[in-house]
């Protein structure tokens, strides 16, 4: 058995405690990539190096990951083939991409694990995340997913399938596109599954794409069709989870104040009442590092752990204090 050549290292005795990271987007896919399988394979054996390198030193690990590209993707197919393939609603698809990537993260890391000598179980969670149904995002739709329209097809898609549609300014003829809400998570419902697989051993990916959105109701759980963050669902699996530490990782090493500007100012250690303020002042803008920094502050101010903002390949600087924006209470 391949297995056999292995030393087996099962680690049971984390010294530090749980660690949640939140992939960012080019830790899969790159803006300047297609997006094959190839891409993706390449991308995350760079990206599973460095989270090997967090599991020597010690964490019990939980991966979380978006799905943007992804969910895109299939949302084209499915417009290409509806004449033939009945399309599925957007919490299936959400369910289709966590499969697909947890798929290509659980392979990659387990080889990059078996290089290092390491034989750590490895394995991904279908996750639901439950939404307020009463969410004022459900009545204002802003999340653009799919293909841009032509004007005639975005009213065909407005009327035939009940699309919400945005026109997007300066785009030419293909201006418009769909937009779906995105509402604010409330619960994990497998936390109490991820809890256990951690406690053996196990290095679990979970909350794929913001988790797939669902309601309660009347004791029933129910997809809608909406598309969570995968940054604010984080943070509340690894509030969930009594998590130590939430690694938001991003294309940037640190988040920054007038980014981009000649005062930009890179932000080290930064208490989670200064980063508030600096929110709320608006330095972040809602489309990137908003999220990232908006999650930061809920778990600190929840938990009074640490949050923690950087570029995948500072990640290990980071949790050695060298690197990245930490939030503290």
């Amino acid at each position: 058995m391949w297995r056999k050549t292995f030393k087996s290292t099962f680690l049971k005795n984390y010294v530090n405690g749980t660690l949640v990271i939140a992939l960012g987007g080019n830790a899969i896919k790159r803006a300047d990539q297609l997006g094959t399988a190839e891409d993706q394979f390449r991308n995350l054996e760079i990206t599973c190096d460095q989270l090997v390198g967090v599991v020597e030193r010690g964490y019990r690990l939980v991966i979380t990951h978006g799905n943007g590209p992804q969910v895109g993707n299939l949302s084209l197919q499915q417009e290409l083939a509806k004449g033939s393939v009945p399309p599925q609603p957007l919490d299936i698809l959400g369910a289709m991409t966590q499969g697909q990537i947890g798929y290509m993260i659980q392979q990659s890391l387990g080889n990059a694990l078996r290089r290092r000598g390491l034989s750590v179980p490895v394995v991904t969670v279908l996750t639901q995340v439950i939404v307020d149904p009463n969410d004022p995002a459900f009545e204002d739709p802003t999340k653009p997913i799919g293909p841009f329209y032509d004007e005639e097809d975005a009213k065909r898609a407005s009327k035939e399938r009940g699309f919400f549609i945005k026109e997007i300014k300066e785009l030419g003829d293909k201006r418009f596109r769909r937009v779906v809400p995105s509402p604010d998570p409330k619960e994990v419902v497998e936390r109490d599954a991820i809890r256990k697989l951690l406690e053996l051993g196990f290095i679990v990916i979970s909350v794929g794409g913001g988790g797939i959105p669902v309601i309660a109701k009347d004791g029933r759980l129910k997809g809608v069709e909406a598309v969570i963050d995968k940054d604010p669902a984080s943070e509340i699996l690894a509030e969930s989870i009594d998590a130590d530490v939430l690694m938001l990782l991003t294309d940037v090493d640190a988040a920054r104040l007038n980014y981009g500007k000649a005062n930009e100012v890179k932000l080290g250690r930064v208490s989670v009442a200064e980063m508030e303020a600096y929110y709320k002042e608006g330095h972040f803008p809602p489309g990137s590092m908003g999220p990232k920094v908006l999650a930061g502050i809920r778990f600190v101010k929840r938990t009074g752990n640490e949050a923690m903002i950087t570029s995948l390949d500072k990640a290990i600087d980071a949790l050695e204090g060298k690197a990245g924006t930490l939030i503290f209470r």
